[in-house]
């Protein structure tokens, strides 16, 4: 019997009895422009987290990489100077905000890990302050105007999930969200709620022709992560059009990126419960109900399913029987 004609089978009391036992979460998202001035965005950036928390958030994500408009649009040694040391100012002012507001705090950050070493990364901050780790994006792309292999060292921490105050949550970034292995790695690792911190928008001229489609086919593929792996998902991305200016003052390509924004939050059976809009500043709160978790677990029970026996090929590059073990 498949999972599809499984569900419906399930009696509504046994829904509403898991939603009487539910353990609530309010999840904030925010999504904003960002300018030249790395201390303005940080600023701004604590602001608009602070309207999360006063707003009931208890968990808040920030956008990829928050500090500085999206510099991977041109190869630029100068750009290395945007990055900091983890901990460093950022998180030093993320663990007082978390502190003081008692909230946990995903913070997406440019990290400086020594000279010539740097990453892409995000600091997890419980809500008593404290740093619970980091998460080094493992995938990164190189495309036009996506040029961050120059400027990232691809992640050394594995795919990993922490227990906060308010729950068990994965953290990827970004490109991370096209891969279902990254999805399934955290979410075995009893994540509830993954978070992806995004920079991910349109290049203009191409966006009459293949926008609507780029946009649906990045919310569908995380969409199906939280159906694959019965968790929420939640990406927080940035807005505007930036024309990020090169060491001549003028821009290093003429057209820019335009992000788009739409920050969402799905739930374990892949519903949109919230999108933000695609250019608005937003700050966003969801609640949450983790016992839908262990619904969606029980009832299309993917993880109990899967053949762990006849998966070894998939860490295969291509099954070709030219590399590796040798498999076909």
């Amino acid at each position: 019997m498949s999972a599809a004609s499984r569900r419906p089978a399930r009696s509504s009391s046994a829904t509403r009895d898991a939603a009487s036992r539910g353990r609530l979460v309010k999840v904030g998202l925010t999504q904003m422009a960002c300018g030249p001035n790395a201390n303005a965005n940080l600023t701004r950036q604590l602001a608009l987290a602070g309207r999360a928390a006063a707003d009931g958030a208890q968990i808040i994500c920030t956008q990829e990489l928050f500090r500085s408009q999206y510099f991977c649009q041109s190869e630029d040694h100068g750009c290395f100077d945007l990055a900091e040391t983890i901990p460093g100012p950022s998180t030093d002012a993320f663990q007082q905000f978390a502190k003081t507001h008692g909230v946990v705090v995903v913070a997406s950050l440019f990290e400086k890990r020594a000279s010539g070493l740097y990453h892409n990364t995000a600091a997890i901050i419980d809500a008593d302050g404290s740093l619970l780790g980091i998460y080094r994006k493992m995938h990164i792309p190189d495309d036009p105007l996506f040029y961050e292999k120059f400027y990232f060292t691809p992640g050394d921490t594995g795919f990993r999930a922490w227990k906060t105050k308010f729950g068990t949550i994965g953290v990827l970034i970004c490109w991370d969200q096209w891969y279902p292995e990254a999805a399934r790695l955290t979410a075995l690792q009893g994540a509830e709620i993954l978070f992806y911190p995004t920079a991910i928008g349109w290049h203009p001229k191409e966006k009459k022709e293949y926008g609507a489609a780029q946009h649906q086919s990045w919310e569908v593929i995380q969409r199906s992560h939280a159906v694959a792996n019965g968790c929420y998902v939640a990406v927080a991305n940035r807005i505007g059009h930036e024309l990020v200016q090169g060491a001549n003052a003028k821009p290093v390509n003429k057209d820019g990126l335009e992000f788009w924004g739409q920050s969402f939050i799905a739930s374990p059976d892949g519903t949109v419960v919230q999108r933000a809009s695609v250019q608005r500043e937003e700050v966003m709160v969801v609640e949450c109900d983790l016992q839908k978790v262990e619904f969606a677990r029980t009832h299309w029970p993917f993880l109990r399913d899967r053949r762990i026996d006849a998966y070894g090929a998939i860490t295969e590059r291509f099954i070709d029987g030219t590399s590796g073990t040798g498999r076909r």
